[in-house]
């Protein structure tokens, strides 16, 4: 055979655009000017950097810039390259594009390594060609990629959901390790969150219930926990094993969150520095459209130092393409919103839905299958493998689950998005951060990113246009609420002020109408287009709040996790002090709760007995933890589990409250904060109904859902009337609301209402070690001899003054929800609490202010 010619190396250019210059194979003359400006001052000023971030915003063409910087450095420095994507689907588009645009010749190496060809193995390991894969392929415990040289990681803003997955056990519910796991935590539960742990939910809010181990908890049981996992997990399932052989031995680094429907172990940031492969390369770059001011690169990375180069100057501050932001529920009721988006989507052809949920997107599905015949439906797997069966399809449905970002619909591709939710938290520890530590602003910019990607998928260049149709209670609040708009990009505001003007006070028809002139380009389309254009020099974009302290303390942050990785404790204590000095931003009060309850937890685990310093130092942080955030009611438990003191009087009544405050945040959640429309017909439908005895137990369930209580009713025989439950206290109701005030309350329904609490008991799961008080709501004044005897633990409510309450807690909850700012805002909390226990609207203090029945009835014979 002929001699090889490419044995040397090919000469090296100044810059990686000048190299773009050299790939004879390429289909564009050049790099666009923004491009080339990245590339040159990246050469110049980020070469040598260990860790650099590069901004590429949507429609920049961030695809060839990381290419070209990977085939560049390959070339001058012989450096093992390697491309990371998030999917499998988006490895074969990247390298379509490698070397059908751009001449870079790739390879494609993802999926098992035992299917890689010997020459496509040779041509990665030999530096002769850049490696395309997916984040797996380099995160996991045995990769092909031993010790690349540069990693280039696309979409670093998903990068959390595939790095943290390397050291995350994900223990499903009802599955056998989950159910050892749960019956082995048993004791150490309240009664009803192991309820809520197993599935025996009491109100669509456990839906989105979650919990923390406390780490002091932990340290105790971790043998029998870990002896429990070890015996149920093997080789024959990787998605357990290989987790677990990572974490086994560091347990005391991790955290164990228990929710709804998972058991999830994982170290607050993944210890990145551990994997060999990632640590050991010269490089790695990190590709987003947003860089991030508060350090939330580096906490998904597990990198205590990321540099920035961000987009020039006026490149990142525009939208990409446009987009038709419709707000149905504005206007419309849900049937009405179903009816609209199939409508929507038949005109349309093909369009695409995003949902937080496999089972939102199963009851997309089935709604389509039953209304909209033709139709083809692809699921997220089906179109993840290809997408060119539904991009030639006439009339078509993308329904993806929990895949916000990857998947591009540019073009004709599809002209209507459908996002069905937001995507606020990921997974429990995100959840648990934002919900019961108060400290949802450590993660803005992270929600707005993935907010973005998704209004995003039908957008990618400037030629670009797609209608965005909103759903979910959260999702319209978070785009709709023009208090929420500042912290985007004036193009998008003013995308989403004409859109929200457009979706207020309209028939479906209106929208439909709207739609088809989009759809049609029409000059219609062409004016209201004009319209936004015109609208974005009046607005301008403002930071989050609270990101210059949250980006200077990350370094501490990511220090802390690997000293406690490695055992260091004492690094660890001293790292989470220095953390606490930067933690000062009223925003970040929950966070700071969080740290100090870190800290205390190393401090701990220094100490060598129960009174010595470190015992001191960590009761001290502790109860810093409390005074930083007093409204957040896990730190009570954590002070329980800790704390050798007995709680008094006001302890036994505080955590009631502020589990209360909790479910009636996620309540006023549920019904949106963009308008109040859902509360006002709400409310009115609770007024309407307590004034009929046909409906009046109905009134009290909702009634006692709206005031943060979880409630119930039960038509079974013997059942008692409605329950309103807190955490350790509840009533149960023995309702006569058609009786007279003349009737004399007889023997038997005494009988029954003092029975009503072993009722509850035997029957509402969590309610075993409660304590229930029966509460009888009557007109009744009188009650017989014999009934006497069975009213002694029974309390007494004159139906007319329970009307009147029902008033003025509708007024009350009226005002906390006119001051509600969202999910989280520990001020707002502390405000709920004081409010609803200075208008007695709490358990406690209806029980206390509520008469025995035997001094408030008249006792006749």
């Amino acid at each position: 055979m002929a001699f090889k010619s490419n044995t040397f190396s090919q000469s090296v250019t100044v810059n990686p655009a000048a190299h773009f210059k050299t790939l004879t194979k390429r289909q564009f003359p050049d790099v666009m000017p923004h491009q080339k400006e990245m590339l040159e001052e990246y050469a110049a000023q980020f070469e040598a950097k260990p860790d650099v971030a590069l901004q590429l915003p949507t429609g920049s063409g961030k695809t060839l810039v990381g290419l070209l910087v990977a085939d560049w450095r390959r070339i001058k420095y012989d450096d093992r390259a390697v491309y990371l994507c998030p999917t499998r689907q988006l490895v074969r588009q990247t390298v379509l594009q490698a070397r059908n645009q751009y001449g870079i010749d790739v390879v494609d190496l993802s999926g098992s390594k035992n299917s890689f060809s010997p020459a496509d193995r040779t041509a990665y390991m030999t530096g002769a060609k850049v490696a395309i894969s997916t984040y797996s392929g380099l995160f996991n415990s045995n990769p092909f990629f031993e010790n690349p040289d540069l990693i280039v990681i696309d979409d670093a803003h998903a990068a959390e959901n595939y790095i943290a997955k390397m050291w995350s056990l994900e223990i499903e519910a009802n599955s056998p390790l989950h159910t050892a796991l749960a019956e082995y935590l048993r004791p150490y539960l309240d009664p009803q969150d192991y309820s809520r742990l197993t599935g025996d939910w009491m109100g669509a809010a456990d839906a989105t219930w979650v919990e923390k181990l406390p780490s002091p908890l932990v340290a105790e049981i971790c043998e029998g926990f870990a002896s429990i996992v070890d015996a149920h997990v093997d080789s024959d399932n990787p998605k357990l094993y290989y987790p677990w052989s990572l974490i086994r031995n560091h347990l005391h680094a991790c955290h164990i969150y228990l929710a709804s429907r998972e058991i999830l172990i994982r170290p607050l940031i993944p210890p990145a520095s551990s994997h060999a492969p990632f640590e050991n390369a010269k490089q790695r770059i990190y590709m987003s459209a947003t860089l991030g001011a508060g350090g939330d690169l580096e906490r998904l990375t597990g990198r205590k130092s990321i540099d920035r180069l961000p987009a020039p100057e006026g490149f990142q501050s525009s939208g990409v393409g446009r987009r038709f932001f419709v707000f149905p529920s504005l206007s419309l009721t849900g049937d009405e919103t179903d009816t609209l988006r199939l409508d929507m989507q038949k005109r349309a052809g093909r369009s695409v839905i995003l949902t937080p949920s496999t089972p939102q997107a199963e009851a997309h599905a089935a709604r389509i299958t039953n209304n909209f015949s033709g139709c083809d439906i692809f699921m997220k797997d089906g179109i993840e493998a290809d997408k060119a069966p539904f991009v030639e399809s006439d009339q078509a449905v993308a329904i993806l689950a929990n895949r916000y970002d990857g998947i591009d619909f540019p073009g004709d591709e599809c002209r209507l998005l459908c996002l069905d939710g937001l995507p606020r938290a990921m997974n429990s520890q995100e959840r648990f951060i934002m919900s019961k530590m108060g400290a949802a602003a450590l993660y803005n910019e992270r929600v707005q990113t993935r907010v973005l990607q998704a209004a995003g998928r039908c957008t990618r260049a400037l030629q670009d246009r797609s209608t965005v149709f909103i759903t979910g209670t959260e999702l319209v609040d978070f785009l709709a609420d023009s208090r929420q708009w500042k912290f985007f990009h004036p193009e998008l505001q003013a995308e989403l002020a004409f859109g929200v003007d457009q979706s207020t006070n309209v028939e479906p028809a209106d929208i439909l109408e709207n739609f088809n002139m989009f759809m049609d380009n029409n000059s219609d389309w062409a004016h209201a287009d004009q319209m936004i254009r015109t609208a974005v020099d009046t607005y301008q974009q403002a930071p989050f709040p609270a990101m210059e302290e949250l980006s200077a303390i990350v370094k501490h942050e990511v220090i802390f996790q690997e000293a406690l990785w490695n055992n260091d404790d004492e690094s660890a204590l001293a790292s989470a002090r220095t953390i606490l000095g930067g933690l000062n931003h009223p925003d970040l009060r929950g966070y700071r709760a969080l740290w100090h309850y870190l800290a205390g937890s190393a401090a701990l685990r220094l100490s060598e007995d129960d009174g010595d310093g470190q015992s001191k130092a960590a009761q001290e942080q502790f109860e810093k933890a409390k005074k930083a955030a007093p409204s957040v009611s896990w730190l009570n438990t954590l002070a329980r589990i800790v704390s050798a003191h007995e709680d008094g009087p006001e302890d036994d009544q505080r955590p009631e409250t502020l589990k209360q405050v909790e479910l009636l945040e996620k309540q006023f959640l549920a019904l949106g904060t963009a308008t109040n429309a859902k509360f006002e017909k709400r409310v009115a439908k609770i007024q309407k109904e307590i004034l009929s005895p046909e409906t009046f137990e109905t009134a009290q369930v909702d009634l006692g859902k709206l005031l943060g209580f979880s409630s119930g009713n039960d038509e079974s025989d013997a059942a008692p009337d409605p329950w309103w439950l807190g955490e350790k206290i509840g009533v149960v109701f023995e309702d006569h609301a058609d009786g007279k005030e003349s009737t004399v309350f007889g023997a038997t329904k005494a009988r029954q209402a003092s029975s009503h609490p072993k009722w509850i008991k035997k029957n509402v799961p969590g309610t075993e070690n409660m304590e229930i008080f029966p509460v009888l709501v009557t007109p009744c004044t009188q009650a017989k001899s014999g009934a006497d005897p069975q009213l002694d633990n029974v309390r007494y409510w004159a139906l007319n003054d329970y009307v009147l309450w029902v008033s003025r807690a509708v007024a009350v909850l009226r005002e906390l929800k006119g001051t509600f700012p969202g999910e989280g805002d520990l001020v707002w909390r502390a405000e709920a609490e004081q409010k609803l226990e200075a208008e007695s609207l709490t358990l406690n203090a209806l029980l206390a202010n509520l008469p025995m029945a035997t001094s408030a009835m008249k006792i006749v014979a």
